[in-house]
């Protein structure tokens, strides 16, 4: 199974640990949890700079102590990404769809490149060229992160339904990838099925559920936004995204506490 980029888990640290820590942690804190997940210093202090240069991150002393701060436009990711991850919502077939329709000049078409990114990145499929589709109860969702990120001159938003003619299931199959999303959920069941059970035979109990639950939850975050919460009804047999959301459910439950407290300790010693 592919590796976990060190980016990707410090991202998870910082939501998961400094936003309850005035939104800061210092650079020895940073160090020694990625440390606990088996990722060295030098690799640590270079996704740091990547993050800092995206603008995910920022510096920040407090006191002496040097440390990073998540900038504003991550905080506001991270709060919309929690009701996604946390809170996430299987979309009825009474729903309806949100259509996305966008006309951008040549002049600007790195736009184009960017809302292209964007709508991909919140589980929008295509429909058609320059239609992009998703589950109706992202509407809102979708109109928050267009206005934010200077897009919305751009789009047209429409709600629909599907009345015709062809099969409704089999045009959600070719509006998304769907044997791409279920492999990643098998995936997902794959590399942590085996959670609980390594939890409680372990020593370390905190610790455990800390090298656990942050690389868990890290994996998961990119599966409620390769899939949108598409109505049960029309997708396939063997439909792997059920199991997972259980399996992530319950790993959530039962590590969360425990490893937070080993990150704590860790952030305060």
């Amino acid at each position: 199974m592919a590796e976990i980029a060190p980016r990707r888990l410090i991202l998870t640290l910082y939501g998961l640990y400094a936003r309850d820590e005035h939104n800061w942690m210092s650079v020895s804190s940073v160090v020694r949890l990625m440390g606990d997940l088996g990722v060295d210093s030098t690799s640590v202090r270079s996704s740091v700079s990547r993050l800092k240069r995206r603008n995910v991150l920022r510096s920040m002393k407090s006191g002496s102590a040097a440390g990073y701060a998540l900038s504003d436009s991550a905080l506001e990711v991270l709060r919309e990404g929690d009701v996604r991850i946390f809170d996430r919502r299987q979309a009825r077939e009474s729903d309806g769809f949100v259509l996305v329709v966008f006309s951008i000049p040549e002049s600007e078409r790195e736009k184009r490149h960017t809302l292209r990114t964007t709508l991909s990145g919140m589980g929008f499929g295509t429909a058609a060229p320059g239609v992009w589709v998703a589950p109706g109860h992202l509407r809102e969702e979708v109109g928050r992160t267009l206005e934010r990120r200077g897009l919305s001159s751009y789009v047209d938003l429409f709600m629909a339904r599907h009345d015709g003619f062809s099969s409704l299931r089999r045009q959600v199959a070719g509006w998304w990838d769907l044997d791409s999303i279920n492999a990643e959920y098998g995936e997902f069941l794959a590399r942590f099925s085996d959670a609980q059970t390594r939890w409680k035979r372990s020593e370390d109990g905190t610790r455990t559920a800390f090298e656990i639950y942050v690389p868990m939850l890290t994996v998961w975050r990119r599966l409620p936004y390769l899939d949108p919460g598409l109505p049960l009804e029309l997708l396939p047999e063997g439909w792997n995204g059920g199991r997972a959301a259980g399996l992530f459910s319950d790993l959530d439950a039962l590590l969360r506490t425990p490893a937070r407290e080993h990150a704590l300790t860790t952030i305060h010693s």
